[in-house]
């Protein structure tokens, strides 16, 4: 097929197109797993039963008519596009946004190219001397945001398909608590959801990375942890207790000078994680929580949130940088 006729049928643009074409060229994809053994493997990767079930419902057989040959050329394609990358560290799009409202093939085809990666990436693991324990904790993330998507009505998949990109090609890593993002001189810290942001949980976690790290990648020595959230506007000082686990988080980082983040909406980010919706009206928002309140109060007063950097030593110090208690510097 040209690729200008691949674009028409999966409705996307053709630039989309050429740059998987581009990107994974004729590079080798990868297996799926045999359809008898994907139950077992979706419940290690905490793949819920409604999901698993529409995932178990569009596999892609060969000969299945769900299966067109511009969907079985995309899978393909993704999957070495991605795999062109293992060990990589950077977000990455493995194609194009797809119309997911025409059948399970459209709405799970990213989620078939991770599992069809996993075992790639697992291989990488090993080379790494990384335990399995860490290996699928870091890959049960599919399971997780698979609800979180389905919570949001489909809204959120456009970002979680890059962002597990991540996972499949050994970018990052769940130790307890927080994932661990390689890359540069500095960890980058994402926080799942996963329960409290206790600081007993914090610490256990950048321990176990303190070790984690120089052991499985000696090669890249990492001197800072590093972190760009919402979760670090001081502006929640205004808001929540002196003694919450996010200040207390915040407490860790000494704040770089704002700079604007490209391509993202702190608004928008705020909403997505704390409230699983990028369209509900603000009055029609929970208000169960002192962060939840906090949020929508801001927000209606016609303030914005802001995304903050921050950073820390890997080694610890006398004590935490305490952030300003306002203001966007």
């Amino acid at each position: 097929m040209q690729l200008e006729d691949i674009a028409a049928r999966l409705g996307v643009p053709f630039e989309d197109v050429e740059r998987v074409h581009r990107l994974a060229g004729d590079l080798p994809s990868a297996p799926l797993p045999a359809k008898a053994d994907a139950p077992a493997l979706l419940d290690r990767l905490a793949v819920r039963p409604d999901d698993a079930a529409e995932i178990m419902a569009g596999w892609p057989d060969p000969g299945s008519p769900l299966w067109t040959e511009e969907l079985r050329w995309l899978l393909d394609r993704s999957i070495a596009l991605v795999r062109a990358d293992l060990g990589g560290h950077g977000w990455l799009l493995p194609g194009p946004e797809l119309p997911r409202d025409r059948g399970p093939a459209w709405l799970h085809l990213y989620v078939y190219a991770y599992l069809a990666l996993t075992g790639v990436v697992l291989a990488y693991h090993r080379e790494r001397g990384i335990p399995e324990t860490v290996s699928w904790a870091t890959l049960a993330d599919l399971g997780r945001n698979l609800a979180i998507d389905r919570r949001m009505h489909r809204e959120g998949w456009p970002v979680m398909q890059a962002w597990l990109t991540l996972h499949a090609r050994g970018g990052l890593y769940e130790l307890g608590r927080l994932q661990y993002q390689r890359g540069g001189t500095a960890l980058d810290l994402h926080i799942p959801e996963s329960g409290p942001l206790t600081p007993d949980a914090v610490s256990a976690s950048l321990d176990r990375a303190r070790a984690f790290f120089p052991r499985h990648f000696p090669d890249e020595p990492y001197t800072a942890f590093a972190c760009g959230s919402w979760l670090l506007d001081p502006q929640l000082l205004e808001y929540l207790p002196e003694d919450s686990n996010i200040i207390a988080f915040q407490r860790r980082f000494a704040l770089e000078p704002y700079e604007e983040p490209e391509g993202l909406d702190a608004d928008v980010e705020v909403l997505r994680f704390v409230f699983r919706t990028l369209n509900t009206p603000l009055d029609r928002l929970p208000r169960d929580t002192v962060l939840q309140r906090a949020i929508v109060d801001h927000l209606r007063s016609g303030r914005h949130w802001y995304i903050r950097r921050g950073r820390f030593p890997v080694q610890p110090e006398s004590g935490p940088a305490r952030p300003p208690r306002t203001g966007r510097s």
